[in-house]
């Protein structure tokens, strides 16, 4: 089912207001079901830590809207990663050497972060509304499977966030992650999830 945009951006809206409260999401994503906060903001990261009961020494990703985005989050984009964005036939999450402006415990113990830029339509609207990268990790207690619908998540997980989307709920394809590529400053590229 696809809702109307004005729908997509009530949704969005409410989702943006409990993000700029320091709240934390879950919401549907290009790929799986997400759990969300504003990766700028360390006390909310910390809430998403704790709701999927996950060691703090595991990295986080975020989302961006835009390649705009893109560069506003990391020091260096090398080269290849725009060819990466540019022909991978489905979301790809790109690790990328010093990432700036997002808050010290997102990021890898190497201090890398794993960023998608994404080009689902509710996501990108959120981000633009809350003009900052988005973490985005499954909607699922760590080492639980992944929920690849709205109706595999958890109670618990439903129960410890500030807010919910609806768009998308009814929504049962069964969704699949993204890829992983790791590409450091010096360009070698790693593929850590196909």
């Amino acid at each position: 089912m696809n809702p109307s945009p004005d729908t997509i951006e009530q949704q969005a809206r409410r989702a943006a207001d409990a993000v700029l409260r320091g709240g934390v999401i879950v919401y549907p994503t290009d790929t799986i079901w997400g759990i969300g906060c504003d990766a700028t903001n360390p006390q909310a990261v910390e809430r998403v830590f704790a709701l999927k009961k996950r060691a703090e020494s595991k990295s986080l990703i975020v989302l961006v809207g835009s390649e705009d985005g893109l560069l506003r989050t990391v020091r260096h984009v090398p080269d290849p990663a725009w060819d990466i964005l540019r022909y991978s036939q489905r979301p790809v999450t790109i690790i990328y050497d010093h990432p700036v402006g997002v808050a010290s415990n997102v990021l890898a113990e190497d201090g890398s972060l794993g960023i998608r830029v994404t080009s689902d339509p509710f996501c990108r609207r959120l981000i633009e509304l809350i003009r900052r990268p988005l973490v985005s990790t499954s909607a699922n207690i760590s080492g639980e499977p992944s929920p690849q619908c709205f109706d595999e998540i958890s109670p618990e997980i439903l129960a410890g966030a500030d807010y919910t989307v609806d768009y998308r709920r009814d929504d049962h394809r069964k969704a699949q992650a993204s890829s992983v590529i790791k590409l450091t400053d010096d360009c070698r590229v790693t593929i850590l999830r196909q």
